[in-house]
C-alpha cells in the first residue's frame, strides 16, 4: 500500500463511498468491552506498524472533523477544544522551566 491509497480492506462495491473516518478492517471487541484479564491479548492483536498508527490518527482526525468542524451549524466547541489542547501542549513543552518556579515551604 502506497501513501495516499485506499486501505487494502476497502471494497467500493460492498462499502460504498469511501469514508476516511471509518475502519475497514476486521472488527474487534471495543476497548470499553474488554475484560481486565483480556487486555494483554487485546493489545497483542493491535497492528503496531507506523502506517497503521498513522491511519488510526487520521481516522480520529476525520471523526473529529465530521463531528465538530464540518456540520452545517457547527458550534464553538472545536475552538475551545483547540485552545485547551494548545494550553496543555505548551504546558508540557515548558514544564522544565516551570518546575523551577515552584513555591517551596522551608521550615
Amino acid at each position: 500500500m502506497a501513501f495516499g491509497d485506499y486501505p487494502a480492506e476497502y471494497n467500493p462495491k460492498t462499502h460504498g463511498p469511501y469514508d476516511p473516518a471509518r475502519y475497514y478492517g476486521k472488527p474487534d471487541t471495543p476497548f470499553g468491552q474488554v475484560k481486565v484479564g483480556e487486555i494483554g491479548a487485546w493489545f497483542g492483536r493491535r497492528n503496531k506498524h507506523p502506517q497503521a498508527i498513522a491511519g488510526a490518527i487520521s481516522r480520529a482526525w476525520w471523526r473529529w472533523q465530521h463531528k465538530y468542524m464540518q456540520p452545517k451549524r457547527a458550534g464553538i466547541a472545536p475552538f475551545f477544544q483547540l485552545v485547551a489542547g494548545s494550553m496543555v501542549f505548551f504546558y508540557v513543552i515548558n514544564y522544565g522551566k516551570l518546575k523551577h518556579h515552584r513555591n517551596y515551604k522551608y521550615h
